[in-house]
Parts: C-alpha cells; structure tokens; sequence
C-alpha cells in the first residue's frame, strides 16, 4: 500500500490523478509540495503549458508561466532519476535554484531533462487523465486543477 502521507490525488478536470511523492530523492521539494497542496495553493489552478509528446506544466496561480507562490525559492535537488513517462519534476527558470511552485509532469521520455531538473514524483494512477489536458502554449482553454490533496487529509 502506498503510503498516505506521501501521495498526492489531483483532482483535474478531466479526472484523477495519483502521484507517489519522493521524499527519498527531493525531501525539500515534496515538503513544499504538499505546504502547497494543503494551503490549497494548487486548487483552480490551471495547465498553462501542454506540449504533445513531452509534457503538461501547472502550477502557477496566474497561470502565465511566469508567476509563483510567495514563499522563498527552492534549492535544487537534482536526482539520476530519468525523466520518463508519468515523472513529476519542478519548474524553474535559468537558475538551478529557483524552483517554487510550478511542476510538470512528463508525456514520454526526456531524459535530456535528467540531472537539471528535480524530480520529486510518479504518477502511479490517472496518466490518461494528464493525457487528456488541452494542449498548447497556452492552450485555448487550459485544463485545470480542480484539487490537491495529501492522501493522508482526504
């Protein structure tokens, strides 16, 4: 069974989504995860970049791709864990250490993205429901983020 405490449920609106945090490869970033999700940061928030065969960005509350939550900047925590499909990992500018708010989830492999960018999840159920997101760059009418929750709160 996996563990409550450490699984995030996405409620988008094309359907549920499981995620088993990593806590062993980004303790920081699963801890600002789930702040996150328990403040309902992410409840509303849309998919403002979805780019077929690569991947589905959210988590910016102006849904700009530019913005972020008011807490302070991560520190990276970079992993050999490969970017495949249904690999949760953060968003960040230029700088290695400016992860906030913002995550994607991977459509298919992209592995080039090992090493730089944290991840700090998996999808264990519900990748149909990431796949079903309107695309683009924003799309016309972006798939949102119905709720977070933590698995252990529900």
């Amino acid at each position: 069974m996996a563990d409550p405490e450490n699984t995030l449920v996405l409620t988008l609106d094309t359907g549920p989504v499981t995620i088993a945090l990593r806590p062993d490869l980004a303790p920081g970033h699963v801890e600002r995860i789930k702040e996150l999700a328990r403040e309902g940061f992410y409840d509303g928030v849309v998919f403002h970049r979805v780019i077929p065969g690569f991947m589905a960005q959210g988590g910016d509350p102006t849904g700009t791709g530019m913005g972020g939550s008011k807490k302070a900047n991560l520190k990276a925590e970079f992993s050999d864990e490969s970017h495949v499909r249904g690999v949760c990992s953060m968003a960040r500018s230029s700088n290695p250490n400016s992860a906030n708010s913002q995550f994607f989830i991977v459509f298919d492999d992209a592995t080039f993205l090992d090493n730089q960018y944290t991840v700090w999840g998996q999808v264990t159920e519900g990748m149909d429901n990431v796949d079903a997101l309107p695309k683009g760059e924003p799309p016309r009418a972006p798939g949102k983020i119905v709720t977070a929750r933590i698995a252990a709160d529900v």
